[in-house]
């Protein structure tokens, strides 16, 4: 089994399905599909589908122009389905569905349980199961092997390493970034058997320049799991700073700035208004989770987390703070928030704390509005709202306006000359410092 599938990965003939259509699977699977292989696109959402399919713009950060290429063929790249039983036909599926947090803050699996249980009915000879949704360390072996060993009509139980192969490769999409893609940032691969990790490694290969190939799914797993909290970390420490900084009358950007200067030892992270997207401010609490299975205490994803939750609280408090200077109160102050995407130049507002911070000023009574042209509408404390227009009545109309996310376009001398109040918590006033007195920072 092994050998057919490598001749068939190796003369590109392979054909790939890919589960889940978000911000990890479109791109991988039109990743894939420019490279010249086959891939089915499966999504149990078929608006998502539609909306590919027809679409007229950017979807991910992946052009329309890359999708259309890739759909509109005489015979097609990619193909997007709802329906799993294109699984039958294929050798190769990938899965990369959500792996939200719960209320109480435990792993959801159940997208991918789901999504595994629907491959375990179309399991055949040689296929490849890969698991990119991020989770926690253990998933792959602990909860998908059992799945795939199921019987055989001849009453013989699927092998991994033999029968199938499975393995886990973590996800390293930075969502908006063109300088590292999918193409040119390693790919970590673990596979259950050796066999496994060197099928699934020659897969990717396909797509990706290096391919990183560690011992079991396991370490694979840890290797996002370590990426990801080492930043959670740091910019819990970055927040921190900028709350010392605060209390002592410096200016917390000054101190990174000039610290960066420093050409070994030390990594710039920077603070803001709390952490955002599906990765950073997730993931950390699966290997917490973990960890509590083994009487274990993470202390520094803990502290960490409760000094990133509490900045949009932090940020509120500023807000006040400024209000009360000049005689206001933040109940009926007219508050207009910049940016609700999680980060520049994306639609994401997947954990964004510009969201956090909206919802806050709603339940201090202030009257807010926000800009933000990748965000067209938001949905918060059982209301819609919409984007309004950054013009200068409006900017001059507000009590405050708070830049929540540095979009390049937005024009900063315009925001800084018709707003009586702004609060930067992304340093995007940078050539000012220190010289305009109606310049606020956290």
């Amino acid at each position: 089994m092994k050998n057919k599938l490598l001749k068939l990965i190796h003369s590109r003939k392979v054909r790939i399905a890919v589960i889940g259509l978000g911000y990890v699977g479109l791109p991988l699977a039109v990743g894939f599909a420019e490279a010249g292989i086959k891939v089915v696109g499966i999504d149990i959402d078929s608006q998502k589908i539609d909306s590919i399919n027809s679409t007229k713009e950017s979807i991910t950060g992946i052009s329309a122009e890359r999708i259309s290429k890739v759909l509109s063929r005489s015979e097609p790249k990619l193909v997007l389905t709802t329906d799993y039983n294109l699984l039958y036909d294929v050798e190769v599926a990938i899965i990369c569905v959500p792996t939200p947090l719960q209320h109480n803050m435990d792993p959801d699996l159940s997208y991918v349980e789901a999504t595994s249980n629907e491959i375990a009915k179309r399991l055949h000879r040689g296929m490849l199961i890969v698991l990119e949704s991020t989770t926690y360390p253990g998933t792959t072996e602990e909860v998908l092997l059992p799945l795939f060993g199921v019987a055989t009509s001849e009453g013989q139980k699927f092998r991994a390493g033999k029968d199938y192969f499975l393995a886990f490769s973590p996800e390293r999409i930075d969502p908006g970034r063109t300088d590292y893609t999918i193409c040119n940032t390693p790919k970590v691969v673990g596979g259950v058997t050796e066999n496994c990790t060197e099928v699934a490694a020659d897969m990717y290969s396909l797509l990706v320049d290096s391919v990183v190939r560690v011992s079991s799914p396991k370490t694979a797993e840890m290797v996002k799991l370590l990426e990801n909290t080492f930043r959670a970390v740091n910019v819990g420490m970055a927040n921190e700073f900028a709350l010392m900084c605060n209390s002592l009358g410096v200016d917390v950007w000054e101190v990174i700035d000039a610290a960066a200067t420093k050409p070994f030892g030390y990594t710039p992270f920077y603070p803001g208004p709390g952490l955002g997207g599906h990765c950073i401010p997730v993931d950390p609490h699966y290997l917490s989770w973990k960890m509590k299975k083994l009487d274990y205490d993470t202390k520094f994803i803990n502290l960490a987390s409760d000094i990133n939750l509490s900045m949009p609280e932090y940020v509120v408090s500023k807000i006040v703070d400024a209000l009360g200077a000049s005689g206001q109160s933040l109940k009926n102050s007219k508050i207009l928030v910049l940016g609700v995407a999680y980060k520049p130049d994306v639609s994401d507002i997947r954990e964004s704390p510009g969201l956090r911070l909206i919802s806050r000023l709603i339940e201090a009574k202030a009257i807010v509005s926000y800009h933000d042209m990748f965000v067209p509408e938001i949905n918060l404390q059982d209301r819609s709202m919409f984007t309004v227009d950054l013009t200068e009545k409006e900017l001059s109309l507000a009590d405050c306006v708070v830049i929540a996310t540095d979009h390049s376009y937005y024009p900063i001398d315009t925001i800084v000359d018709c707003s009586s109040m702004v609060l930067d918590t992304r340093n995007a006033t940078k050539k000012y410092q220190g010289k305009l007195t109606n310049v606020i920072k956290i």
